[in-house]
């Protein structure tokens, strides 16, 4: 079995850079942000993976550069937005790569897994082994964890809208219905048993507002359930949507500037509306919000030490281009 001694800590750190709106809390997370001024003015979202025209040996070399960390069995890479783990037979997904990024990575005759990855719209931390008893072993610390309530991961994500109060937890029963051919997470209040057992589950995320400015915030997210989409619906009921969300935001309506949830049963995803003041700090068109991404990034992962008594060690993930240039937009300064 492989061990999980020689992991390492890979860090940097961003610097904010010049911005027009200045932040009321500053924030500390640690990562690396580019503070060229191409950032903002060259295009709107830097560093965006396009798969239009990549091919299963084209993503395996992109991957190969995207990895943070390789120790052992065990693979670190630092997944761009958009990537799919699993889809359809013939899609484009981390699962179907694996092969092609093992030969990449010089490991050809061993079988990669999945232990741990964020999401298809999120960007981030993909954790690998190629050791099946390293992979059942790093699996058993995350439930163990889940169970005892413990955060393994740490996300970062910028919200139009500053939750109050700016620290806390969310818990909310979701079920996942389905509307207009997309499974959407759907918040049930006072489940019942019978809901728990047809699929309701109930969920737990804390969350920690880092900084603000121009009325967004930079909040730390650690869910401690698993459930599809959990972190986008939580800030929704925060009434705090993540930038570019483009599924959820629309249940977050305004009157006489006064935020409130529209039922989530009958509010279909449409593409997320930004106000004119928060358009220009960010110095986009409303048509170019409709290709803005996700701003969630898994940041921070916990491993198991190397004994029982032993520390848990980290992997940190550097933030995307486009998410510093939003960043720096906004002052959200990090130190």
């Amino acid at each position: 079995m492989g061990s999980l001694r020689t992991l390492r800590c890979v860090s940097v750190v961003w610097r904010p850079g010049l911005g027009s709106c200045a932040p009321r809390r500053n924030a500390g997370f640690g990562t690396e942000a580019r503070k060229r001024k191409d950032l903002v003015e060259d295009q709107p979202f830097p560093g965006l993976l396009r798969t239009e025209n990549l091919g299963l040996e084209e993503l395996a070399h992109v991957l190969r550069a995207a990895v943070v960390d390789q120790k052992g069995p065990l693979v670190t890479l630092n997944k761009p937005q958009g990537l799919p783990v699993t889809g359809k037979p013939g899609e484009l997904t981390l699962l179907s790569v694996l092969p092609q990024l093992s030969q990449a990575l010089g490991i050809e005759h061993q079988e990669l897994q999945v232990v741990r990855a964020s999401g298809k719209e999120a960007s981030g931390l993909v954790l690998l082994s190629s050791c099946p008893q390293t992979t059942s072993r790093l699996q058993k610390f995350f439930t163990h964890s889940r169970r005892a309530q413990r955060p393994t991961a740490t996300y970062c994500a910028i919200t139009d809208g500053i939750p109050e109060p700016s620290e806390g937890t969310v818990h909310m029963a979701l079920k996942l219905e389905r509307m207009d051919g997309i499974d959407l997470a759907v918040p049930v209040t006072s489940p019942s048993r019978k809901d728990i057992q047809e699929g309701v589950k109930r969920t737990l995320s804390r969350f920690h507002v880092m900084a603000t400015g121009c009325g967004c915030a930079l909040v730390q997210l650690q869910p401690l359930t698993v459930f599809p989409r959990q972190l986008q619906v939580h800030m929704v009921l925060q009434l705090c949507p993540i930038l570019g969300d483009h599924t959820y935001a629309a249940r977050v309506g305004t009157v006489l500037g006064q935020r409130f949830l529209w039922p989530a049963e009958t509010t279909k995803p449409q593409r997320q509306v930004l106000d004119e003041a928060l358009l220009r700090h960010l110095q986009l068109s409303p048509s170019q919000v409709a290709q803005m991404p996700l701003h969630l990034h898994l940041h921070r992962l916990l491993l198991p030490g190397t004994g029982p008594k032993d520390p848990p060690s980290e992997l940190l993930a550097p933030l995307p281009a486009y998410f510093s240039r939003t960043l720096q937009c906004l002052q959200l300064s990090q130190q």
